[in-house]
């Protein structure tokens, strides 16, 4: 905790227990996040509200928002800020940049948060951006197979509605706007939308990209690969799935790729069954990606999913790996082997 100045902290109340308060939280401080609320009379108040206070590093800054910005316009603001990571989170780029004339990095736009209608059942991250429950849980909540059942159906249905609009020409955003539409079409709820402020109902991922990118302005060109994945929200359950497309003519190399990842996808899914042991998965995909000359993404992984988006049990695709627990009757799980043409390392 950090002490604050006197006469800035003397008439703050602690965030816990109300009392005055002269400490402030120091991660609220790195932030530039309001004094109001980051305040604490203890480091034992401190302590007592960590597990609720934490959230609120998660929203955005209010500095970074301006004043007098209409809804739309912060929605805006927050779309273009929205940043993944690399080098383990040491560095971060706009998604999908392209160059301009002058040689410099640019990242494409990207459109507004699109929006859901009131009578759509939402997940709890649909408003705040902040899953109350994800992603940590380590109980696995998947038994509501018939549900996850018609689920994933209306999943697969938008996901062929997106295919039916790829070709050259087209930008990631339009097939986004097709998933969502499709998507409340059919009385359901885009799980990506607003989940941890990820501002599109749907991933976009061109060529290098391995996967959760945001569809934006970029147009699609002949040759590229984009895979599009999709989840969905409809009664209480998520139902995820994805599939990678050729963009009009696509070079050998390209093919290859993409039918030995549905390969091992499909060989994987020919060994699930009761008692069968989660790290089995890696080592079928490891195999055949490895005899087809390819190489398996490492860091990141299947899940479950159910009444959670992400849950227990981690699924690797890669060999000799350490996934915990063996299948069970009832169980719902995502495989979704990422394959690289080359070293996984440098891709």
């Amino acid at each position: 905790m950090a002490a604050g100045s006197d006469v800035a902290v003397s008439s703050l109340s602690c965030a816990n227990c109300s009392k005055p308060a002269n400490l402030q939280c120091p991660k609220c401080m790195e932030l530039k996040l309001p004094r109001e609320g980051s305040a604490f009379c203890t480091q034992e108040c401190f302590k007592a509200s960590w597990s609720s206070h934490k959230s609120v590093h998660l929203k955005p800054k209010p500095s970074s928002l301006g004043t007098g910005m209409t809804g739309e316009q912060i929605s805006d603001s927050l779309n273009e800020g929205w940043l993944y990571c690399l080098k383990k989170g040491q560095a971060r780029t706009p998604k999908l940049p392209y160059y301009d004339w002058t040689g410099t990095l640019r990242p494409y736009p990207i459109s507004s948060k699109r929006i859901v209608p009131a009578n759509i059942d939402k997940p709890d991250w649909a408003d705040d951006g902040i899953p109350k429950v994800e992603p940590n849980s380590d109980l696995q909540q998947c038994y509501q197979i018939e549900r996850m059942r018609e689920t994933c159906r209306i999943g697969r249905e938008v996901l062929d509605a997106a295919a039916r609009v790829i070709c050259p020409g087209v930008t990631t955003d339009e097939i986004d706007k097709v998933v969502h539409e499709a998507t409340i079409a059919a009385g359901g709820y885009p799980s990506p939308l607003n989940y941890h402020f990820f501002p599109k109902s749907c991933c976009t991922s061109v060529n290098e990209v391995i996967c959760h990118g945001i569809p934006d302005a970029r147009k699609l060109e002949d040759g590229d690969i984009v895979n599009v994945d999709v989840t969905v929200y409809y009664k209480g359950v998520h139902g995820d799935l994805n599939e990678t497309y050729f963009v009009g003519n696509v070079d050998e190399e390209s093919r290859r790729l993409v039918q030995c990842t549905y390969e091992c996808l499909e060989k994987a899914i020919s060994i699930v069954k009761p008692g069968v042991r989660f790290r089995e998965i890696g080592e079928v995909i490891n195999r055949h990606a490895s005899m087809s000359g390819l190489s398996v993404v490492k860091s990141i992984c299947g899940h479950g999913i159910g009444e959670l988006f992400h849950c227990a049990p981690n699924i690797p695709h890669y060999g000799r790996n350490k996934a915990v627990g063996v299948m069970k009757a009832g169980q719902t799980f995502t495989i979704e082997p990422m394959i690289n043409a080359g070293d996984r390392d440098r891709r």
